[in-house]
C-alpha cells in the first residue's frame, strides 16, 4: 500500500487573541504529539514554520511564522493542515489510521473478510468498516483485532455473531 508524504493532522479553526495565534482542532492521537512538530503544511504545500504552540482545552494554540495579526489568522480559518510523514517519529508497532484504509481484513483462520474502507472515529473506540460479500462493523478493540500489519496491509480480526 502507498503511504502519503504528508498527514492530515487537524484545522485551523479561529483566532486566539488579537497576536496572530491560531486555534487548530487536532485530528492527531493527542495535542502533544501534535505539537512536537515544528512546520505544517497547507494542501497547497505551503509550509508554516511554527514558532510555538500549546495544548489548550483540547486544541493547540500556535504562532506561526508571518501570521502576526487576526487578518492575516482570516486567511488561514477553515483550513487543513498537515504534517510530513518523515517528521514523525513513530513508537514501534504503531501507525496513521490512513495507513491502513484499504487493507485486506481476514479472519484469524485465514478467511477473507474484506477490504477496510472506512474508520468511524467514536468516543467508546473506532470502528472498522470493512467491505466484502457483507459489510462488517467492527470495534477496533482487542478482542476483535488480533493484529494489524499496516506494513503489509493486512488485518486479522475475531468476528461473533451478527458482526
Amino acid at each position: 500500500m502507498e503511504k502519503k508524504e504528508f498527514i492530515e493532522a487537524g484545522r485551523i479553526v479561529n483566532s486566539h487573541g488579537v497576536v496572530g495565534e491560531v486555534k487548530i482542532e487536532v485530528w492527531l492521537d493527542s495535542p502533544k504529539f501534535f505539537k512536537s512538530f515544528k512546520t505544517l503544511y497547507l494542501k497547497s504545500g505551503e509550509a508554516l514554520k511554527v514558532l510555538s504552540a500549546r495544548a489548550h482545552k483540547g486544541f493547540i494554540i500556535a504562532k506561526l511564522e508571518g501570521v502576526d495579526d487576526i487578518n492575516a489568522v482570516m486567511r488561514l480559518k477553515g483550513k487543513d493542515v498537515f504534517i510530513r510523514r518523515d517528521d514523525a517519529a513513530l513508537p514501534r508497532g504503531a501507525f496513521f489510521l490512513q495507513d491502513i484504509i484499504g487493507a485486506r481484513v481476514v479472519e484469524e483462520n485465514g478467511n477473507e473478510v474484506g477490504t477496510l474502507v472506512e474508520i468511524m472515529e467514536r468516543p467508546a473506540s473506532n470502528i472498522y468498516v470493512v467491505k466484502g460479500k457483507e459489510e462488517h462493523l467492527i470495534p477496533a478493540v482487542p478482542e476483535f483485532i488480533m493484529s494489524t500489519d499496516a506494513e503489509a496491509g493486512i488485518i486479522t480480526v475475531r468476528l461473533i455473531e451478527g458482526m
